[in-house]
């Protein structure tokens, strides 16, 4: 089955968009996630200037590698915050991306509103608008307090629009929801439009997130039971190391390496 395999630049957080361009096309890769997080990874995002966004679209066109989706965390429980959340589908769309992901919680800004998943629903729904002005699908990151798939499948059935759906994290919902993977996945795996491909090793509760086939996480697992399934969803890799973070670029850029090979191992075609 083939798919869009890509490289989340939030791997290479702390480092510059070019050092995610250049590292993630010498591997092989051809789709990138852009990162537009605010106060985490902004790689990109809706302060930079026209010229600035400009310069990072002709890299990208320049590498030959295809932005086709953004991160673009906000907290979607937050109204005051969908502003934000806007302008991160309109920066989305400059880049012609198909899809915007987020949590529905704050990922890294301090921001502890919170809200009903009813509420969450309303607010959603008020953005819905905009996903199909750009002809974008929201992906619901299973992050933070809204850890699992089977939480995101409520909200997003609440929905009930083909717009979202469910980006499913390999690794948070172990380090955020201490579930057994293999049954949340089969719980929600006719709502996952997104993976965001993440291993994880260590306690649970450990920031510590190797390459891919570094950890502990059943990857030939995943995508058995997405193929099972016949969800050709998109699979981004993230790898975000320990709390200390990468050592320096070149163990960025060997990561990158690592997990593109144990993805051919697996026999996808990347």
């Amino acid at each position: 089955m083939n798919r869009i395999i890509a490289v989340n630049s939030n791997t290479y957080h702390g480092y510059s968009i070019e050092d995610a361009i250049k590292g993630i096309t010498e591997v092989g890769f051809k789709y990138i996630e852009l990162t537009a997080t605010k106060g985490w990874t902004e790689h990109v995002f809706p302060t930079m200037s026209f010229q600035e966004l400009c310069k990072v679209k002709d890299e990208l066109k320049s590498a030959g590698l295809v932005p086709f989706a953004m991160s673009g965390h906000c907290n979607l429980m937050d109204r005051n915050r969908l502003k934000d959340f806007i302008l991160n589908i309109k920066l989305a769309a400059f880049f012609n991306s198909s899809y915007i992901i987020s949590s529905v919680g704050e990922a890294h800004l301090k921001d502890n509103a919170q809200a009903s998943d009813y509420e969450v629903t309303e607010h959603i729904k008020e953005v819905l608008p905009y996903l199909e002005e750009y002809n974008m699908v929201l992906c619901l990151e299973t992050h933070g307090k809204h850890a699992t798939g089977k939480q995101l499948k409520t909200i997003v059935e609440l929905v009930d629009s083909p717009r979202v759906v469910i980006n499913y994290d390999t690794a948070n919902v172990i380090f955020y929801g201490n579930v057994n993977l293999e049954e949340d996945l089969e719980s929600c795996i006719d709502r996952i439009g997104y993976i965001h491909l993440k291993d994880k090793t260590g306690a649970y509760n450990e920031w510590n997130f190797p390459a891919i086939g570094k950890g502990q996480i059943d990857f030939k697992m995943v995508v058995d039971k997405l193929e099972k399934a016949n969800n050709n969803c998109p699979l981004s890799i993230e790898i975000e190391f320990t709390k200390e973070g990468a050592k320096d670029l070149e163990e960025v850029n060997q990561a990158v390496k690592d997990s593109y090979e144990y993805l051919k191992y697996l026999g996808l075609d990347v």
